[in-house]
This record gives structure tokens, C-alpha cells and sequence, in this order.
């Protein structure tokens, strides 16, 4: 089991990027007390703590998918959902986008050429499809 890898995928399909761990230390050094705090997407999503700064990730790894599982996810689903002021990322379809486009490019066409495509066609068949631009807050 790895808390921390299946955190991190699970916040990636959910759109709020990669956790951040904040640890603090206390106690004497041969007694120390390490307290985590684990966030993404401006949220606090869990806490930890553990004798090692590894074993404090771990836990609020562990309470930050435990608070996703019992009810938070539709909460993160909407906060991911919500107006960003930019294209939402899709990944197969920017590959698609990629792959068309650079199959469609002339033999002297560069590599921002490409780009530009692929970015004009992932723009306009997410516009056809109404999942446009989010709006700015």
C-alpha cells in the first residue's frame, strides 16, 4: 500500500494537482513528533502524524483519501469543476490534438507550429463539445 502515490493519482483524476506535505517538527531529538499537513488545490485535505517526518506523510496521506472516500469527493470533483479562466485539461484529447496535429503539419512546419495547431484543435472541439474556457473569477 502507498498512500502517498494513490493520493496523488487520485487528486490528478479529481483535476487539483499535486499534493503538498507541511511538516513541523517538535520534541527533542530523540523523541521527535512529526506533524503533517497535507494540501492541494488550496484545500487542507488531511492531517498525520508519526516518530519519522515519512510515517506523519503517510498518515495524512492515509486521512486526506479517507475524507475523499466519505463525502469530500463530490466536493473536490465540484472545486475542480469550478471557473479557473482557462481550457480544461483533457489528457488523451490534447494527445489526440497532438498527434493530429503533427500528422497534419507541412515537412518544414516547427515545433511551436505544431503546438499552435494542436492547440487550436483541442480549443475548437472542446468548444464544440461546451466544455469552452472556464470563466475568470
Amino acid at each position: 500500500m502507498n498512500p502517498k502515490g494513490d493520493l496523488i493519482a487520485r487528486l490528478a483524476a479529481l483535476g487539483l494537482g499535486t499534493p503538498t506535505f507541511d511538516a513541523e517538527g517538535t520534541g527533542p531529538a530523540h523523541e521527535r513528533t512529526f506533524r503533517v499537513t497535507v494540501r492541494a488545490g488550496g484545500r487542507e485535505l488531511g492531517h498525520g502524524e508519526g516518530r519519522s517526518k515519512r510515517d506523519a506523510e503517510r498518515a495524512a496521506a492515509e486521512d486526506a483519501l479517507e475524507r475523499l472516500e466519505d463525502g469530500n469527493a463530490e466536493e473536490a470533483e465540484q472545486d475542480a469543476a469550478a471557473p479557473q479562466g482557462r481550457w480544461p485539461i483533457y489528457a488523451a484529447v490534447l494527445e489526440g490534438a497532438l498527434e493530429t496535429a503533427l500528422e497534419l503539419a507541412d515537412d518544414d512546419a516547427t515545433l511551436d507550429d505544431v503546438r499552435r495547431d494542436a492547440a487550436r484543435l483541442y480549443r475548437d472541439l472542446l468548444a464544440d463539445l461546451g466544455h469552452g474556457p472556464e470563466a475568470q473569477d
